[in-house]
């Protein structure tokens, strides 16, 4: 039956324009050159190969570094890869994980290909067409689900916002955590009462994941067996942890080659490792590589026999990976069943195909960064549902700008805020100083947030270093994709200096990449040096914000998105500088209220201060 809802259909269409616009953007071709590729951070090249394994299903796995630094931002861990040399036709694949210069990757390929070892061997961003698929065939079936798609008009029909939180009074909880606070409490309370979706509103240094797992930890308590999800393996992974240090039984599940040993011993692989089942696995992976190096003996040139001979021999390969793969499915199946939570992200989820199991509640964090259509995918397998997150960061990265322009960046947070009223705000912060906080709690959260005691001021907290007036002016990098501005981190050299700022406790930020890259080449190695996009969820005790735009049009660019803002000043524990050109930035309204916030409660200072060159 032909889909009907004018919102799935945009939301296809929306689908659609992404795969076009990744597949337009990540293509190695006359007009993506691989020189073009890696200035805009899409390409690793080359890579030196350091390990090569099977993990688990028996994919190969391959343990890479790199030489040089490199634009690394966009290449987020469970990103979709491809592998290349010069050519050869590329292999397609998962990257597990990169740190600095060392990273790991998933082949989907029976066996490592004859030239990766091979000189100009690299790795690429590649569209996620499984990801898309899937979202594709969920939204395509959502209308014969008569229950979901109920919730999906109603999600989708908010001019009339009802009251969906049916718990009238507060019920007596006895609290695992007893240092919640007021609203934390309130928000489990409601968690525990909720009937349909509860929405919990999680500003920044909040105690969010302590809420959930408070929250989790009394659903199962209450008898129910719950699912999580974040969009994020980190997130997913803070969640298992604060629930393994209280005895839960978890089950993590997808992307399991680069947990920590805490949570390994949580994940199907870890859970079976020593049991008779994988044993028999071991044996039947023996087996495989047996095959496999009785193949590898046919080099690249030989006859059609030895082809023929080749084949059948990767063909039995295969076959056992198959039979791998069915033990392995039986084996999960009875971990799937004890355990009280399982966690994943949401194709994770998917993939585990626990659909034949009864999940009563669905918690979903960083639900802010979650694009619609994931949501979907897994909303399936719970009868009621926690979004956890905050609408007013950073929303989800969305390549087509036409995509956007229709609504498919909006993630399921913010499309359920306008139609949920059951939204429990966090209210008090515990992570940074009140000076800190002062401005998004006055211009996003309604002077709403509190700071805890502990965290009132204790001195100057908040800096801004104008550079108005002196010629730092904003330039395209050398790549010609994205701004810097070279006078700003002379500016933040000598902050690191004159303040007498610990390399390995101070972050550089900025929205730019290029203005991240020219750091990383001048700023001390222990820093951590990042986009701003890529900063978010993260803390440190100080943060240096290089705003980087100055123009003599007041042109702000993509400044103008103010959540990015509210991510960025809410980083810093004890101290945030902002270096930045008020004439240019001080036309907006925002900025201008933000400066005149700094002038109020911290400390306005002026690039004629600093000695430069």
């Amino acid at each position: 039956m032909p889909v009907t809802h004018p919102h799935i259909i945009q939301l296809l269409q929306c689908i659609e324009l992404e795969e076009k616009e990744q597949i337009k953007r990540y293509s190695l071709d006359q007009q993506h050159t691989l020189k073009s590729l890696k200035a805009e951070g899409l390409a690793l090249h080359p890579i030196i190969v350091t390990r090569k394994s099977f993990g688990y299903a028996d994919y190969p796995e391959i343990s890479f570094r790199l030489n040089f630094p490199a634009e690394t931002n966009q290449f987020k861990d469970g990103a979709a890869i491809e592998c290349f040399c010069t050519g050869e036709e590329p292999v397609k694949g998962v990257l597990i994980s990169l740190e600095g210069k060392v990273g790991e990757f998933r082949l989907f390929a029976p066996d490592f290909p004859d030239w990766i070892e091979d000189n100009g061997v690299g790795i690429k961003l590649a569209p996620d067409q499984r990801t898309t698929t899937i979202m594709k065939s969920v939204l395509n079936g959502l209308e014969n689900n008569k229950e979901l798609y109920k919730l999906f008009e109603w999600l989708h029909n908010s001019s009339s916002k009802e009251k969906t939180f049916s718990g009238t009074s507060p019920i007596s909880l006895h609290f695992k955590n007893e240092r919640l606070n007021n609203s934390q409490q309130k928000a489990v309370a409601a968690i525990l009462q909720n009937e349909n979706i509860t929405i919990v509103h999680g500003p920044p240094g909040t105690g969010k994941t302590t809420t959930l797992i408070e929250a989790i930890i009394q659903l199962i308590k209450a008898g129910e067996k719950v699912l999580v999800a974040a969009p994020s393996n980190t997130a997913v992974d803070n969640i298992a942890k604060g629930l393994i240090v209280q005895g839960v039984n978890v089950l993590r599940v997808g992307n399991t080659s680069k947990v920590d040993s805490t949570i390994f011993l949580h994940t199907p692989e870890g859970k079976l490792a020593n049991s008779k089942q994988q044993k028999e696995i071991k044996l039947l992976k023996i087996r495989a590589e047996e095959f496999r190096m009785m193949a590898l003996k046919y080099k690249r040139s030989f006859g059609k026999a030895e082809r023929e001979q080749r084949n059948l021999l990767f063909k039995e390969v295969k076959n056992i990976r198959t039979d791998i793969k069915k033990l392995q499915a039986y084996n999960e199946e009875k971990l799937y069943i004890e355990a009280s939570v399982i966690l994943g992200t949401p194709i994770g989820l998917y993939d585990a195909k626990i659909n034949h199991h009864t999940f009563h509640t669905l918690v979903m964090d960083e639900a802010g960064q979650c694009i619609e259509p994931l949501a979907w995918c897994i909303f399936p397998l719970a009868q009621k549902y926690v979004l956890a997150g905050d609408h007013l960061q950073l929303p989800p990265t969305v390549l087509s700008n036409e995509a956007a322009r229709l609504g498919f960046n909006k993630s399921i947070l913010e499309k359920s805020i306008t139609s949920v009223s059951a939204i429990f705000l966090l209210d008090t912060q515990y992570r940074m100083r009140e000076a800190i906080a002062g401005f998004s709690s006055n211009y996003f959260y309604n002077g709403l947030l509190q700071t805890v005691d502990h965290l009132k001021n204790s001195g100057t907290h908040i800096s801004f270093i104008d550079t108005a007036g002196s010629g730092f002016n904003e330039v395209q990098g050398s790549n010609g994709m994205s701004l810097q501005n070279e006078g700003e981190l002379q500016i933040v050299q000598q902050l690191l200096t004159t303040e007498n700022l610990d390399p390995l406790k101070t972050a550089f930020i900025s929205p730019y990449a290029g203005q991240v890259a020219a750091a990383k080449d001048i700023l001390p190695k222990e820093m951590r040096i990042s986009t701003i996009d890529s900063f978010q969820g993260q803390e440190q005790e100080t943060i240096i914000l290089s705003l980087v735009r100055s123009n003599d049009d007041g042109d702000i660019g993509f400044l103008k998105d103010y959540r990015r803002m509210n991510v960025a000043i809410t980083r810093a524990k004890e101290q945030l500088f902002v270096v930045g050109d008020s004439a240019t930035i001080g036309g907006d309204a925002f900025y201008n209220s933000f400066l005149s916030y700094i002038e109020k409660y911290g400390s306005y200072r002026t690039v004629w201060e600093f000695e430069l060159q």
